[in-house]
């Protein structure tokens, strides 16, 4: 697969001196695009995945424990992949690159698959025999129903293994990232939703439970996943090859830096989790209306949000290592600006044309109209919320890119404790799922604003000029957008009684003539591509 970024194209550094920054080097735009445009791919098989789930099995008892089961090595996967190891291992990883010879970065990639695999390996075997005991607090509403307590153990069982599987995939994810090869990380998850939809259909028929197959699903994922990123390594004399080294340089700064990180990075996920958990107490079909709107959300904040984050941490990290304090500043102003353009439009057409959404791609016989009311409530609630999660994608890595783990983790814990004691509130206010989702995006907002708040103190990160403007012409054109959305989508209840394609080419008008309307008025307003470009 060709990788589109110039850096990609500079070979590993491979004597003991400093490698030289391509003069081509910047197209962080471009990097944005490449990952984005193959997250997309991945994004859009999921939405296929999540209408297929949806029509097939419903929000049944078995979709309930699925959603749940698989929560569980997904907010792991979080902790130990994406989250806290990423942003702990790329700088480190970053740093070797440019002041250290390419068998000293062979010999750490060895000693961090080494400690990371086998720490999860020894995890993995506890969580799978364990799983009666430890399933006990993370479904508590649960077990009053033998039966549905009984297929979220076994299907818990069958997903945790992903776990291991996935956090080496996301280890050679960051060594391409870090490469400059954006795109082959970018396109692995779709591997996830192949998986899902085939055992949906292939598999699904012939189990006494068929939700069990998605559980199977997940774990032949898991083997694709990394088999697939392998050969692009091997091609760059970068592959993993586990080793023990305990007594490794970067191995112990990784290790130091990601265990505060633990909780700071991935605070938005620990939240998610507790949203699961309470939501098990509440009445079935809570988990699948959390989960159906959760990922309608994450369409916007898997392609952009991430992709943009993904780019930035690089980025931020060789700015950093180079002592180029304004470019820092320059990259995570420009990172921000380019998340408001995205997130705020996407929040307003998930708010406004929430029940369309639902209708369109999940509402049939097992997705019954009341379904659709419900999980609507719970995607405005994540969608209010959308701008911040997106924020914190580009703020903690101005933290993380400079080996300051201390300053996010105290403002996670403050976020994540705000978020469990709105979710008791809400709970207790009897506002149900809803509530949970709502507070999830409050404390999304605290956690970002304080991490703002915290580099603009650090004196890191200052808001360049253009601002006024910039914010008028988003003001202009948001306003347009909803004015659209608003008289095209009418009654929602009226799409219940529309034919299939009926629906699809309504949607399609929304959303492309939305997307249309919003460009146009953005550039009717002054905006144009070397305001963005960087």
């Amino acid at each position: 697969m060709t990788d589109l970024l110039p850096d990609a194209e500079q070979p590993a550094n491979t004597g003991g001196t400093p490698a030289k920054r391509s003069p081509r080097e910047g197209g962080l735009l471009r990097a944005s695009g490449v990952t984005g445009s193959m997250t997309l791919v991945s994004r859009i098989l999921g939405l296929v995945r999540d209408v297929v789930i949806a029509r097939i099995f419903g929000t049944s008892e078995g979709a309930d424990a699925f959603f749940l089961a698989n929560r569980i090595p997904n907010f792991m996967r979080r902790l130990f992949a994406e989250g806290a190891f990423n942003q702990a291992f790329v700088p480190v990883l970053s740093e070797y690159r440019t002041t250290k010879s390419l068998p000293d970065v062979q010999r750490l990639i060895n000693a961090v698959a080494g400690s990371l695999g086998g720490f999860l390996l020894l995890l993995t075997v506890v969580m799978v025999v364990a799983a009666p005991l430890v399933a006990v607090p993370l479904a508590i509403g649960f077990t009053d129903e033998p039966q549905k307590f009984a297929l979220f153990v076994e299907m818990l069982r069958i997903t945790f293994p992903y776990l291991l599987l996935i956090s080496m995939t996301a280890l050679c994810g960051s060594i391409l990232n870090s490469y400059g090869k954006f795109a082959v990380p970018a396109l692995t998850p779709a591997l996830l939703n192949i998986s899902l939809i085939a055992c949906s259909f292939l598999l699904a028929p012939y189990l006494r439970v068929p939700e069990v197959a998605l559980a199977w699903g997940v774990l032949i994922a898991g083997f694709a996943q990394l088999l697939f990123q392998l050969p692009f390594l091997a091609r760059m004399q970068l592959l993993p090859k586990p080793r023990l080294e305990r007594e490794h340089e970067g191995v112990g700064r990784i290790i130091r830096l990601m265990i505060p990180a633990l909780f700071g990075v991935s605070v938005s996920q620990i939240n998610l989790l507790f949203d699961s958990i309470i939501a098990s107490l509440l009445v079935t079909g809570s988990v699948s209306w959390l989960y159906f709107s959760d990922r309608l959300m994450e369409l916007p904040l898997g392609t952009f949000g991430i992709a943009i984050g993904v780019v930035v941490l690089p980025s931020l990290s060789r700015r950093h290592a180079e002592a180029s304090a304004e470019e820092f500043a320059e990259t995570l102003d420009w990172a921000i600006r380019l998340v408001c353009l995205i997130a705020i439009p996407a929040m307003l057409a998930l708010v406004l044309i929430a029940e369309p959404l639902l209708v369109t791609l999940f509402q049939n016989d097992n997705f019954s109209s009341n379904d659709v009311v419900m999980a609507s409530g719970s995607l405005r609630a994540y969608a209010v919320g959308l701008l911040a999660f997106m924020a914190i994608k580009v703020f903690a890595p101005g933290f993380y890119a400079r080996q300051n783990t201390r300053t996010p983790v105290r403002i996670g814990v403050i976020a994540m404790l705000v978020n469990m004691g709105l979710n008791v509130l809400f709970y207790l206010m009897g506002f149900a799922h809803v509530g949970l989702a709502l507070a999830t995006s409050i404390a999304a907002f605290l956690n970002a604003g304080l991490l703002l708040a915290g580099l603009r103190k650090e004196g890191v990160f200052q808001f360049q000029s253009g601002w006024l403007v910039f914010a008028l012409r988003l003001l202009t054109a948001n306003m347009a957008l909803a004015l659209y959305l608003t008289v095209l989508s009418g009654a929602w209840q009226e799409w219940l009684d529309w034919s299939m394609w009926h629906k699809i080419g309504q949607l399609t008008l929304l959303v492309a003539g939305g997307v249309c309307v919003y460009a146009l008025s953005l550039f009717v307003a002054g905006l144009r591509w070397h305001h963005v470009h960087r």
